[in-house]
C-alpha cells in the first residue's frame, strides 16, 4: 500500500495535506483498495461548514457505500469537480488527481488527533 509521508491520516482512512489553513482531503490508497472500483461521490457544497469525525459526503464502489468522516472542521472552499464525471479517478489517483474537498481549517488544534504516516502504516492490516 501507498502511504505518503507528507500527509496525516484518519483512522477512518482519509488523508490530510495541509497547506497553511488550508486542507486537502481524499480517501488512503489503502481505503480505494478496499472499496474496489468507485462509481460515484457524494461531496458536500462549497461554503458549507464541516465538523471534524462527522459524515460530509459518501463514496459509492461496487462493493459498498461508505461515508466519508471529515478529518478536521471548517468551511468548504473547493471541491472536486472531476470526480462527477470520473471517480475512478480516486482508484487511479487516490493522492493526486482524485482529492475529494479543499477546507478553510477553523481549528487547527484538530490536526493533533490526526496520525502520523508512521502511525497510520500500524493500523493497516498486512
Amino acid at each position: 500500500m501507498n502511504i505518503q509521508d507528507d500527509l496525516l491520516y484518519t483512522e477512518s482512512h482519509e488523508w490530510v495535506r495541509i497547506d497553511g489553513d488550508l486542507a486537502t482531503i481524499g480517501i488512503s490508497d489503502f481505503a480505494q483498495h478496499e472499496l474496489g472500483d468507485i462509481v460515484f461521490v457524494e461531496l458536500p457544497d462549497v461554503g458549507n461548514k464541516v465538523s471534524a469525525g462527522e459524515p460530509c459526503g459518501s463514496i459509492e464502489a461496487v462493493k459498498a457505500v461508505e461515508d466519508l468522516i471529515c478529518p478536521v472542521s471548517g468551511k468548504i472552499e473547493e471541491r472536486n469537480g472531476d470526480l462527477e464525471d470520473s471517480p475512478d479517478l480516486i482508484n487511479k489517483s487516490p493522492y493526486d488527481e482524485g482529492w475529494l474537498l479543499k477546507v478553510r481549517l477553523s481549528n487547527l488544534d484538530e490536526l493533533e488527533n490526526l496520525l502520523t504516516a508512521v502511525d497510520y502504516q500500524k493500523i493497516i492490516p498486512e
